[in-house]
C-alpha cells in the first residue's frame, strides 16, 4: 500500500530510533553486522545488506536493513517475506503490488508496507532506462530467510 508524506516522516522517525539504539547496542557489543557484500538476487537486482540486529525487547525477533537496486527494467519474481516489511524509495520509481491489492508506483520518499501474510506479486523498476534504489527494513523471526519464492 502507498503511504502519504506523513507516513514517510513516521517511517524515518522509527528508522532513526532504530539506528540510534543499534549504535548504542554496537557500543555495548550487541550488534550483529550483516555481511558487507551484495547477495545473490534475480538478474538485474543487487541486494546489499546494511544491518542485522536482534530485537532484545521482542524475543525471537530480529530487524534487518538492506538496499535493493533494480537495473532498468529489472523485476523480482513472485515471493513473500514472512516478515513485517517496510520499503522506502531512495532513487527512481518502482512498481509494487501485493496479491489482492492495488498496483502502485512509488518515487523517492514514498513508502510501501507488506505484512507477513502478503504475497508480493509485483516488484519491479518502473523505468526501462533508469535504475531504482530502495531501502528495506524487515522485522522477522530470528534466522528466518528474508525472501521466500512463491509459485
Amino acid at each position: 500500500m502507498k503511504h502519504s508524506k506523513t507516513a514517510s516522516s513516521l517511517f524515518l522517525i522509527v528508522l532513526n530510533s532504530f539506528l540510534a539504539s543499534s549504535l548504542a547496542s554496537d557500543a555495548a557489543g550487541n550488534l550483529s553486522a550483516a555481511e558487507p557484500t551484495p547477495r545473490e538476487a534475480a538478474a538485474g537486482t543487487k541486494v546489499s545488506p546494511l544491518m542485522l540486529k536482534e530485537l532484545t525487547g521482542l524475543p525471537g525477533k530480529e530487524a534487518e536493513m538492506l538496499i535493493v537496486e533494480y537495473a532498468p527494467g529489472a523485476a523480482s519474481d513472485k515471493h513473500r517475506h514472512n516478515a513485517y516489511t517496510f520499503v522506502y524509495v531512495l532513487e527512481g520509481h518502482i512498481v509494487m503490488q501485493v496479491q489482492g491489492g492495488k498496483k502502485t508506483t512509488l518515487g523517492p520518499g514514498e513508502t510501501f508496507y507488506e505484512s507477513p501474510d502478503d504475497i508480493h506479486s509485483v516488484s519491479r523498476n518502473a523505468s526501462d532506462s533508469r535504475p531504482a534504489r530502495f531501502l528495506v527494513f524487515f522485522v522477522k523471526d530470528k534466522h528466518a530467510p528474508e525472501t521466500v519464492p512463491v509459485k
